[in-house]
């Protein structure tokens, strides 16, 4: 602030920060997203999958989703005019049938969202269900929106399972992240979201009539913060 970091971003944007980000993503993902093209800085997570789904979705169109569910999911596939498709997600395990799922899928299926980890069940997916996911929208023109704020709460020895390693997905899949969940500073409603850029391009549309761009001076901060990469692992 001092330094009078206080005028609009670029639209998608500070391009520093998204260049660190892309190299984040190409280091704990092992896949390249252009910062130019292929990256958005969002007000908050939830502007993110708002914006997507806006982007994605019309009227008519049916979107699986994972219930309990993060609680914009539904409702912004309402006002799209699309339809929620409800997995319920039971207990003990919480375990996502993929036989289930191929059942739920129409002619009118136009997105599945995922949520991983897991908010509100804490369960994260494995490699064996993402590559569930993609044997069952090999050949579709299905869509996915990967929610992925939590990425770095994952206990136990274990790696998150990030969509964006899958390259047979990677030209229909956009997952989003929270800067705000990540350093625990929720208030401050920054995240972004990745994706190949013929699915950016629509997202960037909405994205500018929407917020246009987001928080100056704090993209900057992150940008730096982020340059020492044990403040995120």
């Amino acid at each position: 602030l001092n330094q009078g970091k206080n005028q609009c971003c670029p639209m998608p944007g500070l391009l520093v920060l998204r260049e660190i980000l892309s190299k984040k993503i190409a280091k704990l993902y092992q896949s390249q997203f252009s910062p130019e093209s292929e990256i958005t800085i969002t007000a908050g997570a939830t502007q993110a999958l708002f914006t997507a789904i806006m982007s994605l979705i019309n009227q008519g169109d049916e979107v699986i989703i994972f219930e309990p569910a993060y609680d914009c999911y539904r409702p912004t596939i309402l006002l799209a005019g699309g339809t929620p498709i409800s997995y319920t997600l039971t207990a003990p395990h919480f375990k996502i049938n993929w036989n289930d799922i191929k059942d739920l899928i129409t002619p009118k299926t136009k997105l599945i969202i995922i949520n991983n980890p897991h908010n509100p069940l804490g369960t994260i997916l494995t490699s064996d269900d993402i590559t569930n996911l993609v044997q069952l929208t090999k050949d579709t023109q299905i869509n996915i929106i990967s929610d992925e704020v939590y990425e770095h709460l994952v206990y136990d020895g274990l790696q998150h399972e990030s969509i964006l390693k899958y390259p047979e997905l990677k030209n229909r899949t956009m997952a989003v992240y929270s800067f705000g969940k990540t350093f625990h500073v929720t208030g401050w409603k920054l995240g972004y979201i990745v994706g190949p850029e013929i699915l950016m391009k629509s997202f960037r549309y909405i994205h500018q009539w929407n917020v246009f761009s987001v928080n100056s001076f704090l993209q900057y901060a992150i940008a730096e913060y982020l340059e020492n990469e044990e403040s995120y692992l």
